[in-house]
């Protein structure tokens, strides 16, 4: 897909919610991340307001939630889901997605995954691991 740096994915998500609430054309990438977003109305008031919120940190440690970060990981996971990577992706999916009844929430089950993979990759100085990913995703 793309790899935005944080201000400009920021900035993605800003104008696509702008320019849905707007009615002006979407791309289809915009019109998807726009649905994302429409899943999480307790993030419209920040996509709302650009300026107060562009630049602010979320601190985890404080019990924050990052909602540019939420609505990324979603974006992948869309990603990963529609390309079928990593190899086995849709498969563990549509189990959570039974499991939980709601892809929704089998897309927040899949985002603790996701987490963890780049925590450990963060933490070790490598890449990104589909192994811990898919043993995370078998837990759940």
């Amino acid at each position: 897909m793309f790899n935005p740096s944080r201000d400009e994915a920021r900035l993605f998500l800003f104008e696509s919610w702008r320019k849905r609430r707007a009615g002006e054309l979407l791309t289809p990438l915009e019109d998807l991340v726009t649905q994302l977003i429409a899943k999480h109305p307790e993030y419209h008031p920040i996509l709302d307001d650009p300026e107060r919120y562009r630049d602010r940190d979320y601190l985890p440690e404080q019990g924050e939630t990052n909602p540019f970060l939420h609505l990324m990981m979603h974006l992948t996971i869309e990603e990963q889901i529609s390309i079928g990577q990593p190899h086995g992706i849709r498969e563990h999916f549509a189990r959570l997605t039974r499991q939980h009844e709601s892809e929704h929430e089998a897309q927040h089950r899949m985002m603790e995954c996701l987490s963890e993979m780049i925590w450990q990759a963060q933490r070790h100085g490598t890449p990104p691991d589909a192994e811990i990913y898919f043993a995370c995703l078998e837990r759940q």
